[in-house]
Formats: C-alpha cells, sequence, structure tokens
C-alpha cells in the first residue's frame, strides 16, 4: 500500500473501495470483499443511504478500527442540524471518522464545514475536506476556516487531469482524491490503445494501468464495485511503476472532458433532497 500525507499528519491510503450506487446489501458484501484482500480505505456518505452496511462491513472485518480508514459525506440538507455529525457517527456505529467531507457545495455549505471543524476539534472526526467544490469555492473556505480542508474528492481521470487545479491545491497542502478514476466506465476510455499497449508490457488490465497512473499522479483513487473479482483486481496496484515516460504519454491524453457537470439547480435541488438515511437497512 501507499499513502499520502495529508496537511495534519493523518496518513491515508492511496487506494480505497468506493460505495456510490451500492444497496446496502451490496455495499455490505463490497466491503467485506475489500477488507478481506486488503483495502484499507473506505469511503461511503450520508446520500448513499449504505452507511449502516457500511458499519457492520468494517465490524464482520474483523480488523481492529484503527486499521481502516472510513471517510464519508455530509448531505447539503444536513448541514444546519448540529447533531448531523453524532447522528453519521451512529450510523456508521463508530466512535470517529477518519476523513468527513462537506458532500456538495449546495445550500448552506459554510454552517457544514463549521459543523465538521468542531467535530475535529472534539475528536469526533481526524480530517476534514470538500467534495465537487471549484476554486472559486475552495478559496471561499479558505479564506474563513479554522481548520483547513485537507483533501478535495472530485471528477478526475485521463481525459480530465485537473492539473490547474492540482496545482492550485498542492500550494494550500490539499490532496486531490479521484471519483470516475476510470472514466466512469467509458470504454473509449478503457480502450484507448496506450493502455492495452502498457497492460500487455506490464501483464495488467487498462484499468490497473489507469488506477496505476492516478496513484503516481498523487491521485487518492477510490473506484466502486460489486464484482469480488474486479475488486481484487482494482486493488492490485503496487507491485509495478510506469516510467515518467508513460507517465508523460497519459498526461498528453487531457482533453479536459467530464462525465459530470453541477448546475445551479441541481445545486437547489441538493440542497432540498433529504436522503431517508434512518429509513436503511
Amino acid at each position: 500500500m501507499e499513502y499520502a500525507m495529508l496537511n495534519n499528519g493523518v496518513k491515508m491510503p492511496m487506494a480505497g473501495i468506493g460505495t456510490f450506487l451500492l444497496t446496502p446489501d451490496e455495499a455490505e458484501n463490497s466491503v467485506v470483499a475489500a477488507l478481506a484482500c486488503g483495502y484499507r480505505l473506505i469511503d461511503t456518505a450520508n446520500a448513499y443511504v449504505n452507511e449502516k452496511a457500511v458499519g457492520r462491513a468494517m465490524k464482520k472485518s474483523g480488523l481492529a478500527r484503527e486499521e481502516i480508514f472510513l471517510e464519508t459525506k455530509l448531505w447539503p440538507s444536513f448541514y444546519e442540524q448540529p447533531d448531523a455529525v453524532d447522528k453519521t457517527l451512529e450510523r456508521l456505529d463508530t466512535s470517529y471518522i477518519d476523513l468527513l467531507l462537506i458532500h456538495q457545495p449546495a445550500g448552506n455549505y459554510v454552517a457544514g464545514y463549521r459543523q465538521m471543524e468542531k467535530a475535529y476539534q472534539e475528536g469526533k472526526v481526524k480530517a476534514i475536506g470538500l467534495s465537487n467544490f471549484d476554486k472559486e469555492q475552495i478559496q471561499q473556505i479558505l479564506s474563513i476556516c479554522e481548520v483547513k480542508p485537507a483533501v478535495l474528492q472530485t471528477e478526475v481521470h485521463p481525459y480530465f487531469q485537473e492539473k490547474e487545479l492540482k496545482q492550485f491545491l498542492g500550494k494550500e497542502g490539499m490532496v486531490i482524491q479521484a471519483w470516475y478514476p476510470l472514466g466512469h466506465g467509458d470504454k473509449a476510455l478503457l480502450e484507448e490503445p496506450l493502455f492495452t499497449e502498457l497492460g500487455q508490457k506490464y501483464g495488467k488490465s487498462s484499468a490497473q494501468i489507469i488506477l496505476r497512473w492516478h496513484i503516481q499522479d498523487g491521485n487518492i483513487v477510490i473506484p466502486g464495485s460489486k464484482n469480488p473479482s474486479h475488486i481484487r483486481d482494482n486493488f492490485d496496484l503496487f507491485d509495478f511503476s510506469l516510467t515518467s515516460e508513460e507517465m508523460e504519454k497519459i498526461a498528453a491524453m487531457d482533453k479536459k472532458v467530464r462525465y459530470y457537470t453541477s448546475t445551479p439547480e441541481m445545486l437547489k435541488a441538493y440542497a432540498e433532497m433529504v436522503p431517508d438515511v434512518d429509513g436503511q437497512k
């Protein structure tokens, strides 16, 4: 395993399992499988409505809580609820969260950030960060924060590399974490001749080549899967390295094309949406 050192000295694994779009049963099974084959980073969120399942999987693993890096995200409709973090802890059945993020720059996200700072100062959260924020929104948080965000979770993949944003984050001591690290399953990306060629050279799949590129480029990755063999393969990344020339070839693939773009209308809808966190299995 390789690690990123966050700006407050916390070590975060560079590869983990994502649980976006997984039902509670799928999330539980996926996390159990992931922890069994060596993963130590789990990503979930209030909005995924599978936090209870993630908590159960952590217990089932038999691992000590300290061995697992648990990450979740506050949803906009909870930003102003003073017990939002405590309720998240209850659902996850844990006494602390390793990394807590603001999920969307929607609603009163400053209030949400203040909640996370309080939880951090109380020891309920080991690190805090942002998800889906752009440079201007990050700068707003930096201008008012007492506890600096450590991580930005956002869309990154070879077709959308966010080079300028990463430079800015680097100067601010923030680490980037990629969702859609494999380009939302885009066949065009996975079938790029360069990845096929590198896969043959290293005995790896195109997906493994892309995930290895992420790690060497400093991106933490959280590919999601409910397929045990894919889960295993997505973690088999630490027995080879791409050369600097190969990294440059992948860097040249940047099209600055993303798969997800939020709009003011979407952000307004996010702020009004209330996930059924209490009704989850």
